[in-house]
């Protein structure tokens, strides 16, 4: 069972949380946050996000016990089969779909194209250095679709959180792509921490500074309150604080930057709620 949750990566919700709080920021905006949907949306995530840790593990079977991060990850250790790993997947594809059928069609037609994003992602690692744009799109879909299910309307302001959400997961899976930088250009991996070379660290600060941009833009076209800006305060002091851990390159510190993300979106999200 174990096995099952680390392959799951219910263990480790980092990713899982980095992919609901946006989504919850797109509910909350279509000021109609507190029905059903949520609720669904919140399982969608969870299971969607274990789906895709499972097509990455599946994907990387035969790199990840090469790298020193990911040695341990049940496929590698050989604690799991392929086919269970294929069946964990069909399982959690069958709970998503059937969440999704609670929904409404146009709703479906992004599911759909979210799910496509998501598959290709695990394998874009070996021909671009440019994995970290395809995960921030396959992490931004979301968005549009809690507009599609609540109000089945694009306004600019869905737009924008988009935009803000590549930039800022590009941003910090660059962080995460730090950690492993060494391993992967010894085994062929591609990414854009390995792209930036030493630039890493200004393209982060660059996406992050896009990504309180966007952000603000939305605060002023919803005409939200000071809390938001109260809120976006404190997410710039938490991507400075992130640009002072990750100043050195070292392992575990670009580490400790990336999962001070999940700070940031649950910032914005209060600055959200409250409002």
């Amino acid at each position: 069972m174990l096995a099952y949750i680390q392959l799951m990566r219910l263990d480790k919700p980092i990713g899982t949380l980095l992919l609901l709080w946006p989504t919850l920021w797109a509910i909350w905006l279509t000021g109609e946050p507190y029905t059903y949907i949520t609720l669904i949306f919140i399982l969608g995530v969870f299971t969607m996000r274990a789906a895709g840790c499972v097509v990455n593990d599946y994907a990387d079977r035969h790199f990840d016990a090469h790298v020193e991060r990911t040695k341990n990850r049940p496929l590698a250790r050989g604690a799991l089969t392929e086919k269970n790993a294929l069946w964990t997947l069909f399982t959690l594809l069958l709970i998503a779909l059937c969440l999704l059928l609670i929904l409404n069609k146009l709703s479906w037609l992004i599911a759909i194209i979210a799910l496509l994003t998501a598959m290709i992602y695990p394998f874009m690692k070996r021909y671009t250095h440019l994995p970290q744009v395809t995960l921030g799109i396959a992490f931004s879909w979301g968005i549009p679709m809690a507009y599609a299910a609540i109000i089945e309307q694009f306004p600019l302001t869905c737009w924008l959180l988009c935009l803000a959400n590549i930039c800022w997961t590009i941003a910090y899976d660059t962080e995460y792509a730090m950690v492993d930088r060494n391993d992967d250009i010894k085994i062929g991996i591609k990414s854009t921490a390995i792209l930036f070379g030493q630039y890493d660290k200004f393209i982060i600060g660059v996406l992050q500074a896009f990504t309180m941009i966007g952000l603000l833009m939305v605060g002023v076209i919803n005409q939200l309150s000071l809390v938001f800006y109260i809120a976006l305060l404190l997410v710039a002091i938490l991507f400075i604080y992130q640009q002072w851990l990750i100043k050195k390159r070292d392992r575990k510190r670009c580490f400790r930057a990336f999962l001070n993300n999940n700070y940031v979106g649950f910032i914005v999200f209060l600055g959200l709620f409250f409002v």
